[in-house]
């Protein structure tokens, strides 16, 4: 049989292997193609930079596609995203014998 047309000096010998996160839909009918057109500007934007506001807009279209299962659900720490700071830290909570100033001055 000739080899005539194929890449390379012979026939095809490896196997195919599967994407890492398995296979996913399509979004055919464009439920996260508004996402995905302000990443695509921001990128432009910013020409190419990782920047913060890319970076949201990008986490924003994976959720997206979370919601609509049209890709498995997972945390963002797997999908590339630091963890957030979280905002608790930062700011010190009320404890509920703190507030009994309010009765007395009525």
């Amino acid at each position: 049989m000739s080899s005539f047309g194929s890449p390379g000096s012979g026939p095809y010998t490896g196997k195919p292997v599967p994407p890492e996160r398995g296979s996913f839909p399509l979004d055919h009918d464009g439920e996260c193609k508004h996402v995905m057109i302000r990443y695509l500007s921001c990128i432009k934007k910013v020409k190419g930079v990782n920047d913060e506001e890319c970076r949201n807009l990008a986490k924003s279209y994976l959720a997206c596609r979370m919601d609509r299962n049209l890709m498995a659900r997972d945390e963002f720490k797997n999908l590339g995203f630091a963890e957030e700071p979280s905002p608790k830290s930062a700011t010190p909570t009320a404890t509920p014998s703190s507030g009994g100033g309010d009765a007395a001055s009525s």
